[in-house]
């Protein structure tokens, strides 16, 4: 007999606490629903490789520096044989402070220093070394660099009184100098990839990557579970875009975002990818669920925009949420989907969203590429990701609305 089973696991995803103005990021413990296709437990996987960290010497005489002024740093991992010039880089998300209080607790976490970093972090999924579990960039120059300015780097600003670095756009363009002093320079082949937070980065930063190299390097961008949307939380209100608000307006965001957007737009919707894409001239492929869990705890159905906690048992587990729950969540995939609408028109472009109760596909072997990984059109992530990068195939995949994807990974609250 076919049965659900589940797993418990830390998954870095980031929730939002309290009032609607303060979300601080918090790792809270979930647990995932595997495929309902899948019989029996899968075996222990293989020790993932460990990277070491890097940190950016002499990036702090440019100001690049975390929100508590040390040194930014990466996790690189050398491609080799015809891998050895062609690199990804995965830029590390988790969540954003958007006033003083909120960014002063994120500086004492990994979040926002690298006094807290690990030293080494575990490659696995997009990142891989193996190509059982990663077929198409096992072999490149992976790279992770660390978020530690909670602004998807992109601000540039200073508080003195709070003694807070917000230099996110500096440690950008420290990382990717260094990168090329080490030999990025040479990429014929090169992609910027992210998860959340780094999702939403890899859109902001796409076009300026793009320009590190010469038109004859294949270059192209990632964005997992970074399509946030300006939606309507269950209140009638809109908790990210004020959230957006003020991160955007402490860190001063609006220096930083494409022109081709705050000519037209207040700098803070400016800062939501579906104001972006359509206008983004290197070929970018959106990984996303249909029915973000981070979206749906912190965006649309937050404790804050509901006090009588009608949502609480829906929040934590898509299972228990009621008919007029699910309705409003087919109403979110539908904005999901009309915001991709013209962006998808492009041939150069890439689509993968499935109608997973899930949040970032790349970075989790399960999720990326394994036996019983999630599925559309009979592709993984991976195959689909891989096949549009190498210009294999045109992948323009949306999935249909839940429940039918019996393929899922499900995330679910503890």
């Amino acid at each position: 007999m076919k049965r659900a089973w589940c797993v418990c696991s830390f998954l870095s995803l980031w929730l939002v606490l309290g009032r609607s103005e303060d979300f601080m990021a918090v790792d809270s413990l979930f647990s995932y629903v595997q495929s309902e296709a899948t019989d029996a437990a899968p075996a222990s996987p293989p020790e993932p490789l460990m990277v070491p960290l890097t940190l950016i010497q002499g990036a702090d005489s440019k100001g690049a520096v975390c929100l508590d002024g040390t040194l930014p740093g990466y996790h690189w991992h050398r491609g080799s044989g015809l891998g050895a010039n062609s690199w990804l880089i995965q830029l590390d998300g988790g969540g954003w402070c958007n006033n003083i209080r909120t960014c002063v607790y994120r500086k004492n976490s990994r979040r926002g220093s690298s006094k807290f970093m690990e030293k080494e972090l575990a490659f696995t999924g997009i990142l891989s070394n193996k190509s059982e579990e990663n077929p198409d960039f096992f072999n490149w120059n992976r790279v992770k660099v660390r978020y530690c300015d909670g602004a998807s780097f992109s601000g540039d600003s200073r508080n003195d009184a709070a003694q807070l670095n917000f230099r996110g756009q500096r440690i950008w363009l420290a990382a990717m100098e260094h990168l090329m002093a080490k030999g990025m320079q040479n990429a014929t082949q090169a992609l910027l990839s992210g998860c959340s937070a780094g999702g939403l980065a890899s859109i902001l930063h796409c076009d300026e990557f793009r320009g590190l190299f010469p038109n004859k390097a294949k270059v192209k961008c990632l964005s997992d579970g970074g399509m946030f949307l300006d939606a309507v939380d269950v209140s009638g209100g809109r908790s990210l875009r004020n959230m957006y608000a003020g991160v955007v307006t402490l860190q001063e965001v609006q220096k930083n975002l494409p022109r081709t957007c705050t000519r037209r737009l207040d700098p803070t919707l400016c800062f939501f990818p579906q104001n972006l894409i359509a206008n983004i001239k290197t070929p970018l492929f959106l990984v996303n669920s249909a029915y973000d869990v981070w979206q749906v705890q912190s965006s649309l159905a937050p404790q804050s925009a509901d006090p009588h906690g009608s949502w609480t048992e829906c929040r934590k587990n898509h299972a228990l949420c009621n008919s007029s729950q699910i309705q409003f969540l087919q109403d979110f995939r539908n904005q999901m989907l009309d915001a991709v609408k013209i962006f998808s028109e492009s041939k150069q472009n890439g689509l993968f969203i499935n109608s997973c109760f899930a949040h970032c596909h790349s970075e989790r072997q399960d999720t990326w590429f394994a036996k019983d990984s999630p599925l559309l059109q009979n592709k993984s992530v991976a195959k689909s990701v891989g096949d549009w990068y190498f210009d294999r195939e045109v992948v323009k995949a949306i999935d249909c609305p839940y429940p039918c994807d019996k393929t899922c990974h499900n995330l679910v609250s503890k």
